[in-house]
């Protein structure tokens, strides 16, 4: 019987292991996440908005300033835009990794994606926290 040889070392030099993010992971956890808090908070919405105490006929100026002016309505509506923003655009950022073939057309959606989400954000959270009900007519 012949004793195990020992096998050298290679010779090719380690690469350090590669550093990956779970970043995939977290997006796909948040879609599934937002998805469901979106279906309480439009369901909710809609049921509240359409249904309940005498329906759409009563959605003017006068209601929506009344409901803004409770911070739990200013919460829901804020949560509402905001998760329903970034479900959307996580969504079109994996579209545009499927079906972008150039980097260049991949990079470039994307910003006009990103500055977009910014902006509707920025603009109507402002709105949600600066309406005033009290405008007059000019």
């Amino acid at each position: 019987m012949s004793a195990a040889l020992p096998l050298d070392k290679p010779r090719s030099p380690r690469r350090p292991a590669a550093r990956r993010s779970n970043f995939e992971l977290y997006s796909w956890l948040f879609m599934r996440l937002s998805g469901v808090a979106l279906i309480v908070l439009v369901l909710g919405h809609l049921f509240i908005m359409n249904i309940l105490d005498g329906g759409v006929h009563r959605i003017n100026w006068g209601f929506v300033a009344g409901r803004w002016a409770s911070p739990f309505w200013q919460f829901w509506d804020l949560s509402m835009l905001w998760l329903a923003q970034l479900h959307g655009g996580n969504g079109l950022r994996t579209i545009i990794d499927d079906y972008a073939r150039k980097d260049s057309t991949r990079f470039w959606l994307k910003m006009v994606l990103y500055t977009s989400m910014v902006l509707i954000l920025a603009v109507g959270t402002m709105v949600i926290f600066t309406f005033d009900p009290d405008i007059k007519a000019s």
